[in-house]
Parts: structure tokens; sequence; C-alpha cells
């Protein structure tokens, strides 16, 4: 009959988590509280039951120990999102240029582009969408999908309607989509422009509270 045996991986397994808990802070703090008891002993105090005072207060100090803490995960910060985004934007052009549209999508596209070279631009703008996640992903959202996705399907159902032609005209659909998306980012650009309006008021609002309390803006003398 085949007996199995511990594995090296096993035996190192085995020996890391021996060390980690030596090293842990329930072990520690069981460590020092078991020294105190060792000095009760050698004071005479713990009496003939030493090793059992020794031990529970080890357990003890085991117990009120800080669990171990593993570290938070690290994600990308939203700047490194952004340099994708501009890279992104970089290939969405290259392939729109391969695309033949219509003239009125692409006065819109033109639009759409300007939204988005002005919000990628490095700089404060940038910075300050940095700082809106749903803007970003309204952003990653409409480069990576949105748009390619609405100029394909206007290529293929294009296709097919001159094959048979009838139903919904594939430009007037894709004219409403890109509508649609330059809407959205008009509205992302609105939500940072109200947030620096925010930002103004409040800054306002601390100079006049200031200028209040204050007694130099008065002929008042401090003091008096």
């Amino acid at each position: 009959m085949a007996t199995s045996r511990p594995t090296k991986a096993t035996a190192e397994g085995r020996a890391g988590r021996a060390l980690a808990y030596l090293e842990s802070a329930k072990n520690l703090t069981g460590s020092a509280c078991a020294l105190g008891g060792l000095a009760l002993t050698f004071t005479g105090l713990a009496g003939a039951y030493w090793p059992v005072v020794v031990a529970g207060l080890y357990g003890a100090g085991a117990l009120i120990a800080p669990p171990a803490r593993p570290p938070a995960p690290r994600f990308p910060d939203p700047t490194s999102q952004l340099d994708g985004l501009r890279k992104d934007v970089t290939t969405l052009r290259e392939y729109l240029t391969q695309v033949d549209l219509p003239s009125a999508a692409t006065e819109r596209l033109d639009s759409i582009r300007e939204l988005l070279d002005g919000l990628l631009a490095p700089g404060w703008v940038s910075e300050a969408l940095a700082q809106d996640p749903e803007g970003i992903h309204v952003l990653a959202r409409a480069v990576h999908r949105d748009l390619p996705e609405s100029v394909d399907t206007y290529v293929r159902t294009r296709w097919w309607t001159r094959m048979a032609p009838g139903g919904q005209d594939p430009e007037e659909e894709l004219v409403r989509q890109l509508a649609l998306l330059h809407g959205e980012l008009t509205g992302l650009v609105a939500g940072l422009r109200e947030a620096e309006e925010i930002r103004q008021q409040t800054h306002t609002r601390y100079l006049e509270d200031r200028g209040t309390e204050s007694t130099y803006g008065t002929g008042t003398a401090p003091g008096t």
C-alpha cells in the first residue's frame, strides 16, 4: 500500500508559515506577556503554578494582538489611465481616416475629436479629469466601444442597404448616435466646469467670511 510522503514544496510551505508566525504580532505580543510571567516567577509571585501563568499570559497576549493585515492591492492611478487613453484615441483616429463617412457624420466626429483632445490634453485639464473616475469611465467607454461600434455598424449596415434597399437610413442612424455621444461628452465637460465653479464660489465665500470677521476693513483698531 503506497504511503504519501510530504513533498519538498509542502515542507517549505510549513516552514514559511512557521517563520511567518514567529514574526507575527500575535507571537511577539504573547512572548512579551510571557516574559512578564517569567518576571513574576522570579519574584515568587507566580508560585508553583508559574508554567500555567506563563502560558496563560502568552495566550492572552496572542489574543489581544491585532490580526495580520495583508497589504492592500495597488491599482494604476488615473493619470496612467489617461496616458493609455491618449494612445487609444490616436488608434481610433487612424481607424476613422480609413472609413468613408458622410459629411454630416464627419462634422459631428470632428466636434467629438475636439472634445476628446481638449479633455486629454496634458496639463491641468486632464488633471481635473483624473479626479473624476466616472468621467474617465465615460471617456474610455466612448473611445473603446461606442465610437468604433457606431462607425462599424454603419459600414456594415450601409453595405446591406445597398444590396437590399429600404428600411432605416444608416447615415441618419449614425448621425443620431454621434449626436448622442457628443451630448454625453459635452455633459462631462459641463460637469467639470461646474466643479470648478463650485470651487471658485467656495473661495469667494471664504474670503467674504474672513472679511466679515476681520476688524481691519472697518476702521476699528484691533483690541478696541
